[in-house]
């Protein structure tokens, strides 16, 4: 097997033996480093630091890393000026957070018969947010509710 000592040096190919034995004197492990090659690479290190070392960096990627969310925004039609304020701020927050947005357009009744209004009330709220937002999915009918998603730019 090719053999690499505690300080990280190729000491070429040695007899098992000889390198479980240079192992023992250093008080480490010897670790099969890459089975398939030819000859065998092994390693003479502490085995328990290196799984702990790799712990610590799986999770250190694990804190960096950010899911993306999608929160959704639940509208009417015929929605009074003030609440779509409220509903767009609320929009504006999601996107500072990194967050994606489903805006769902809800009809109830009659409101199906005039749905051109509800697609408005969607291009206005695609209109406001195109500066910090990019569209996902343009608005689409799913049963009685429009939906449009939008992801931060």
């Amino acid at each position: 097997m090719r053999l690499i000592d505690e300080e990280g040096e190729n000491v070429g190919v040695v007899d098992t033996n000889a390198a479980l034995e240079r192992a023992a004197n250093a008080n480490l492990d010897l670790v099969e480093i890459s089975p398939d090659a030819e000859p065998p690479v092994c390693k003479i290190m502490d085995h328990g630091k290196f799984k702990f070392e790799q712990q610590k960096k799986a999770a250190e990627a694990r804190k960096k890393q950010k899911t993306v969310e999608i929160k959704e925004i639940k509208m009417r039609p015929a929605i009074d000026d003030h609440d779509y304020d409220v509903k767009v701020r609320a929009i504006r927050r999601f996107f500072e957070g990194g967050d994606k947005v489903k805006v769902t357009l809800r009809f109830r009744g009659r409101e199906m018969a005039h749905q051109e209004l509800g697609r408005k009330v969607l291009e206005r709220v695609k209109a406001e947010v195109d500066g910090i937002a990019k569209v996902e999915s343009e608005p689409r009918m799913e049963g009685r509710q429009m939906v449009m998603v939008l992801a931060p730019r």
